[in-house]
């Protein structure tokens, strides 16, 4: 075979990883999200800001599975901490009473809780 029938080829299977490569990293937000120590601690680091801290609306328990009151505010996780935790992509955040709530923004569940 020759020289012209690799190339084209390789272009193609080149072209298919990067396009599965994005498939995968475009993963939808799910109602738990595991993360290590080490992804907690730069989540922490990259998001919690105290000025952003907010009152717990009364009743409210930030715990996985609990579903966000509309009173708390959220945003869509920082592009910095997307970046260095790839598994924040998809989801929002809140703070509240001195915990980073990471938030499925499709249902508002708690996903997963970091404490300082």
């Amino acid at each position: 075979m020759t020289k012209h029938f690799f190339m084209p080829l390789a272009a193609a299977l080149l072209m298919t990883s990067a396009t599965v490569a994005m498939a995968a990293s475009a993963t939808k937000a799910a109602d738990v999200l595991d993360l290590t120590n080490a992804q907690q601690m730069t989540a922490w680091k990259d998001i919690y800001m105290p000025s952003l801290n907010q009152k717990a609306p009364s009743g409210f328990d930030a715990v996985v599975g609990a579903v966000v009151p509309n009173g708390v505010a959220i945003a869509p996780v920082p592009n910095k901490a997307a970046t260095a935790v790839p598994a924040l992509r998809p989801y929002d955040f809140a703070m509240t009473e001195g915990k980073l709530v990471i938030v499925n923004p499709s249902d508002k569940k708690i996903a997963a809780v970091i404490a300082s």
